[in-house]
């Protein structure tokens, strides 16, 4: 049987357009890629660039006020969101014709559609075109959950918030995972009055509990109100903006209203189960280890199949896609260890696993510091940093770090390394400090502050 394509993808993020470029630009392989928004998918066009971006705008009030602790005479107008606004919009523009280019140099024949399972073998495009291909790859990512409740249309999600005409004076952040978490400290850092109510006990669910805790600290250290085992019951439009009535009785008014309360893959309407493709409960793709469903020619990778929603991970998917079924490499993603960092501020970076999971599994040994950083501390700020590491007793092995602090994201990035490569508490203690640094406490620990 003859097919118009090798290789068909539904989808144009990280995800599948890594996919689509090893398959046909390495590996020689007739592939076509269908998406039906803009090139570049959640991560480059609303999620991880332009959020973090709004990161950096957020921090600079703190930078001039430190800078005037250290002499200079620095001062800070307002913020300009029109301004702000405007440049991002003209850098994501660059970003996605760069992964246009991208395709389009690797030899991919891109249709700017949204495309629906048909059978095994073909899709349908909007314009009603069918096309063919020996297999297809659905890389559809994830969106925003808004739970149903009474004015829920009222509320944005992190889709729209980079959109906003103006910024909102006051905000509630509903929401306690890191995406809630990361944009309630860029508003508050933006000068937004933030309130962030949570269902939980504590935000930043799965990550350590200390660090966890640590960041929650700090957050309302700055500013942000945080409700934990606080939820909305109903949003109501009022004169001056949207009232927001709670699970803990409170009644407020605020000038936008933003869920961050998890993500969901972008399934419906593909066709899929009629195929046969399984979905789980949570509506993902469930697929192997080398991301095949059910239907042998039907391939899925990163957020649709809600394994590890992370850029880097989609794209080691797609990578590993390519290289198994047009490479002639049986390639599979280990997806027990990542290293990953959450932009609130302070910043945490972590990898491995936290203490609680580590001393379910194994005896461990947990070294810990939190201490004063040098540069703010001679500000007169009370910024904290928190360093830890979780050591197996019995090979002594790194089985977890999480670090709070400014450049954690940096920092966690080079200890992933180490730690993948399975360094052990001797080896981190036979390495030379750098100093004066704040990552010199991770090579510094000598004595456990807890075990068991």
């Amino acid at each position: 049987m003859s097919f118009d394509y090798d290789l068909f993808v539904i989808g144009g993020g990280s995800g599948g357009v890594r996919a689509a470029r090893i398959a046909a630009g390495t590996h020689g392989a007739k592939v076509a890629l269908a998406e039906e928004y803009r090139m570049g998918g959640t991560c480059v066009i609303r999620g991880c660039v332009p959020k973090k971006l709004m990161v950096f705008a957020s921090e600079y009030p703190d930078m001039v006020a430190e800078a005037r602790a250290y002499g200079w005479d620095a001062q800070i107008g307002s913020f300009d969101w029109t301004a702000f606004r405007a440049k991002l919009d003209t850098e994501l523009t660059r970003l996605e014709k760069a992964y246009r280019g991208g395709l389009s140099g690797a030899g991919v024949t891109v249709f700017d559609s949204r495309a629906v399972l048909v059978d095994p073998h073909r899709v349908k495009l909007a314009d009603g075109q069918t096309v063919s291909a020996r297999h297809i790859l659905v890389a559809t990512g994830g969106a925003p959950f808004v739970p149903d409740i009474p004015g829920h249309d009222l509320a944005i999600t992190s889709n729209e918030i980079f959109n906003l005409d103006r910024l909102p004076q006051r905000v509630l952040v509903v929401g306690g995972g890191y995406i809630a978490s990361e944009f309630a400290c860029i508003l508050n850092g933006l000068g937004c009055e933030v309130a962030q109510y949570y269902r939980g006990a504590q935000i930043l669910r799965g990550f350590d509990d200390e660090a966890r805790g640590h960041v929650a600290e700090a957050m309302r250290d700055s500013g942000v109100d945080i409700h934990c085992g606080t939820d909305v019951m109903r949003l109501e439009p009022v004169s001056d903006g949207i009232r927001a009535v709670a699970t803990n009785g409170s009644d407020r008014v605020f000038d936008a209203v933003l869920f961050a309360t998890g993500r969901r893959p972008n399934t419906q309407g593909l066709g899929m189960e009629a195929l046969g493709v399984e979905l789980g409960r949570n509506g993902q793709i469930v697929v192997d280890d080398y991301s095949q469903t059910a239907v042998p020619s039907i391939f899925a990778v990163g957020d649709v199949t809600d394994r590890i929603n992370l850029t880097p991970v989609a794209i080691r998917e797609g990578h590993a896609f390519a290289d198994t079924i047009f490479g002639g490499q049986r390639r599979k993603v280990d997806h027990g260890l990542f290293a990953s960092a959450v932009f609130t501020q302070p910043e945490m970076g972590t990898i491995g696993l936290t203490e609680e999971d580590a001393r379910a599994q194994e005896p461990i040994e947990v070294y810990a510091t939190a201490f004063r950083p040098m540069q703010t501390a001679f500000a007169g700020r009370p910024d904290r940093v928190l360093m830890k590491l979780i050591v197996s007793q019995a090979s002594r092995r790194i089985l977890g770090c999480h670090i709070v602090a400014p450049g954690a994201a940096e920092m966690i990035q080079l200890v992933g390394i180490a730690v993948t490569m399975g360094a052990t508490k001797e080896q981190f203690d036979a390495t030379i400090a750098v100093h004066p640094t704040m990552a010199e406490e991770l090579v510094t620990m000598r004595s456990p502050v807890r075990t068991g």
